[in-house]
C-alpha cells in the first residue's frame, strides 16, 4: 500500500481506551529539519463521535486544504496545546531536545492532562503519562494526524509573519526549509537572527554579517 492511499484510524486510540485512558492525546512537531525558525508541537484531544472527513498526514494536503481543516480541528477538539521552541533553543540544546521541550509544553498545556499520549515518531517524552510512539503516527492515527495538522499551520503562519522581517530569504515560499533559493540566499547574505546556527548550511556562514529586521 502506497503511503498516500494510508488513512488515520482510531486504533491506537480504542487500544490506549482498552487500558482504561480516556483523555488520549496526539502529539506531533511541525518543522524539525528547516534550516530557520521555531520547531512547533501540537497536543490535541479528539473525540470519537466527531468525524474529520479529508483527515490524513499533514504532509499528504496542501497549504489550502490544512488551513480548512485547521478550525475544524479546533472546533471539535475537546483540547488543543501548542508549544513552541524557538531559534536559541535550538542551538542552545539540540533539534531534538527541543523537539521534546516543545512536545512537552504542548501537553501541558491541556487541563486536566491527558491520561495518555500517542507520541509522533521514535521519541520518548519525560512527563508522567502513559505513552505510545508510534513512527509515522500522522498516517495512521487520528489524533496524532490532527496535531500533526494543527503544529504545521501554526509554524507556517510564524513563517510567514518572519517573512515580513527577513523578506530577502523568501521564508512565505519554502518556510524555512533547505532549498536551493533559500541556501543561496543565505550564501548572499549571510545568516539573519532566526536561523539555525548549529545546523549545516548556515553554521558554514556564521562568519557574515547577521542582518537585523528590515535589512
Amino acid at each position: 500500500m502506497r503511503s498516500g492511499d494510508v488513512h488515520p484510524s482510531w486504533r491506537y486510540e480504542e487500544k490506549a481506551a482498552g487500558h482504561g485512558a480516556s483523555r488520549i492525546a496526539g502529539v506531533d512537531e511541525a518543522g524539525r529539519g528547516p534550516l530557520a525558525g521555531p520547531v512547533v508541537a501540537a497536543a490535541v484531544v479528539l473525540s470519537h463521535r466527531d468525524p474529520l472527513p479529508g483527515l490524513k498526514d499533514s504532509k499528504l494536503l496542501s497549504a489550502s486544504r490544512r488551513e480548512e481543516l485547521f478550525p475544524r480541528i479546533m472546533e471539535l477538539a475537546t483540547a488543543v496545546g501548542i508549544g513552541i521552541a524557538d531559534v536559541e533553543t535550538i542551538d542552545r540544546i539540540n533539534i531534538l531536545e527541543a523537539t521534546k521541550q516543545a512536545m512537552t509544553m504542548a501537553i501541558q498545556q491541556i487541563r486536566p492532562l491527558p491520561d495518555h499520549l500517542l507520541v509522533d515518531g521514535p521519541i520518548g517524552l519525560s512527563v508522567p503519562i502513559p505513552q505510545y510512539s508510534i513512527i509515522g503516527g500522522d498516517r495512521i492515527s487520528c489524533s496524532v494526524a490532527a496535531a500533526a495538522i494543527v503544529a504545521k499551520v501554526s509554524r507556517d503562519r510564524i513563517m510567514l509573519e518572519l517573512h515580513t522581517l527577513y523578506p530577502q530569504y523568501g521564508f512565505d515560499k519554502h518556510k524555512g526549509y533547505g532549498t536551493k533559493d533559500h541556501r543561496d540566499a543565505i550564501v548572499r547574505y549571510g545568516p539573519c537572527p532566526v536561523h539555525r546556527k548549529c545546523f549545516k548550511g548556515v553554521k558554514e556562514h556564521i562568519p557574515g554579517p547577521i542582518f537585523a529586521p528590515g535589512r
